[in-house]
């Protein structure tokens, strides 16, 4: 098989065989723990401008299907694996994990030691890398990874954003969970606008399950236009990339604050502590997989979450430990509830908002992949404009 190199910025070399698609890409390499959902996580819009690296060793095996990609295509920069099945086992699958990366026209290395990249990322920290096929001189690899921009400041949402708004109207269907069936048979009853930074289709899907009729706009859509569409809530959605490096969303959240109920995750987070007044950072290696466990620090309850971002909110002070009462920050728009924590690390996963229905978390509860513990902040974020109108 065709030999191929992954290059990282700090002179790390790893030697690999060539997978997906023949040629040479550049991006932040970060690694992802999850053991399932290769296709969702390709597919996702917040890892464009990332090499993923899938820290499960046998990939594919499953193969992939249309019916679980999370947006119009993959957006992914470049992927690594220990091991990619070129045989697949399940029913649904329509295509290998080879045939998908080909189509998709992603650059992909296999064969290399990923635990030993893992634990060096995380030493480390994640840092720009190529994978190239075609020129397999050390050296020059490396060179071109040092020049390749980093994430820092840039603006990712302009480039997986949609062109023009739309009407979404699909929910899970048979896919959604049993015990929450009785949601989805309720009438469409709340007008949402979601903006869409890099929004899943599972997101929308869940919306709709909870009696959502969704308005899909640009991120660029200004706080006048949403009004003028008359929801009863705003959603704000997960995304590429540096939260600092959307200002436009941060100056239009800003004007949201206050006229209707909002519910932001992951980037959407980001974007509305930023409107708050609170301030990010970029995380050492970021949080990206399934598994990640969360505590809801008003019930003490601890969920297992899917997460993918690289920045996180600055909390009040150093959280070093798990506090007993969710510390309150006093903001230019009231004061905010640091509602959820990471176990991992103690960064702010959630907050709540005391003076305006506005709420936040930082993971994925809408899943896909992953588990759906945290599925019910959809119902709470339709219960908060039930409260609005009552």
């Amino acid at each position: 098989m065709k030999k191929a190199l992954l290059a990282l910025a700090d002179g790390t070399v790893f030697e690999g065989r060539a997978l997906g698609y023949e040629g040479e890409t550049v991006g932040e390499v970060v690694f992802n723990t999850a053991m399932t959902g290769y296709q969702e996580v390709l597919t996702d819009p917040s890892y464009k401008g990332q090499i993923i690296t899938m820290t499960c060793p046998h990939i594919g095996n499953y193969g992939a299907t249309p019916e679980d990609m999370e947006s119009r295509r993959s957006w992914a920069e470049g992927f690594v694996v220990l091991e990619a099945s070129r045989l697949v086992s399940n029913w649904r699958s329509r295509y290998t994990i080879q045939e998908m990366l080909m189509e998709a026209k992603v650059v992909a290395i296999e064969g290399i030691d990923t635990r030993a990249l893992t634990r060096h990322l995380r030493e480390r920290g994640s840092q720009q890398g190529i994978i190239t096929h075609v020129d397999l001189d050390h050296t020059r690899a490396v060179g071109r990874a040092k020049q390749a921009p980093g994430i820092i400041g840039r603006d990712l949402v302009r480039e997986v954003t949609c062109a023009r708004s739309y009407v979404w109207t699909t929910g899970s269907g048979e896919w959604l969970p049993a015990t929450e069936r009785a949601v989805d048979e309720q009438p469409t009853r709340w007008r949402v606008v979601a903006y869409d930074f890099g929004i899943k289709h599972n997101i929308l899907r869940r919306l709709v399950d909870v009696g959502c009729d969704v308005t899909v706009v640009p991120a660029a859509t200004s706080a006048e236009e949403v009004a003028a569409l008359r929801p009863d809530g705003v959603f704000l959605s997960n995304g590429p990339g540096d939260p600092e490096g959307v200002p436009y969303a941060v100056k239009a959240v800003e004007d949201l604050i206050g006229r209707f109920p909002i519910f932001g995750i992951c980037l959407g987070h980001q974007i509305l502590c930023l409107a708050f007044g609170l301030k990010t950072y970029k995380l050492k290696f970021g949080h990206h997989g399934a598994n990640h466990p969360v505590m809801d620090l008003r019930t003490r309850k601890v969920e297992i979450t899917s997460q993918n971002h690289n920045f996180t909110v600055h909390g009040p002070g150093s959280l070093d430990n798990v506090p007993m009462v969710p510390p309150v920050v006093e903001t230019r728009y009231g004061k905010l509830a640091l509602t959820h924590l990471s176990l991992n690390d103690y960064s702010i996963e959630g907050m709540v908002c005391m003076d305006h229905p506005v709420f936040s978390v930082q993971y994925h509860p809408e899943a896909a992949p992953g588990p759906h513990d945290a599925s019910y902040l959809f119902e709470e974020f339709m219960r908060l404009m039930e409260k609005q109108h009552a």
